[in-house]
Parts: C-alpha cells; structure tokens; sequence
C-alpha cells in the first residue's frame, strides 16, 4: 500500500505536468470570537463616505453587471 504523503506527491508531480502548482492560503479563523471582535473593531473604524465613494467606483467598473 502507497503511503499518504506518497500520493500526496505523486498528485503534486502530476499537478505541475498538467501546468498547475499548489498554493496554500492561511486565511483569518472566521469561527473566532477573536477574529470577529478584530473585524468589527475595523468595520466601526471605517470612513464611511470614503468607503461608499469606493464602493461606487468598483461597481461602475465591474463587468458583473455588464449586458
């Protein structure tokens, strides 16, 4: 039997053949009470007008709601 990080390997190697490479991501805990009191401290903390402005721009160059 072929050990775990041996196919783990062999699914790497036959990845990058086909052009891809693996990318890891660590990324904010959203399930943390600590993260969401960290969120929320940047969310109150925001220029709202600024942030609105933003917004504006992003959705007036955005093909999601293009014909």
């Amino acid at each position: 039997m072929v050990h775990a990080a041996e196919r783990m390997k062999a699914m790497r190697e036959r990845r990058r053949a086909g052009g891809l490479r693996e990318l890891r991501l660590v990324v904010p805990d959203a399930r943390s009470k600590a993260v969401h009191r960290r969120i929320a401290k940047q969310v109150a903390a925001l220029d709202r007008p600024n942030e609105s402005d933003a917004m504006r721009w992003t959705e007036s160059v955005s093909e999601f709601d293009a014909p």
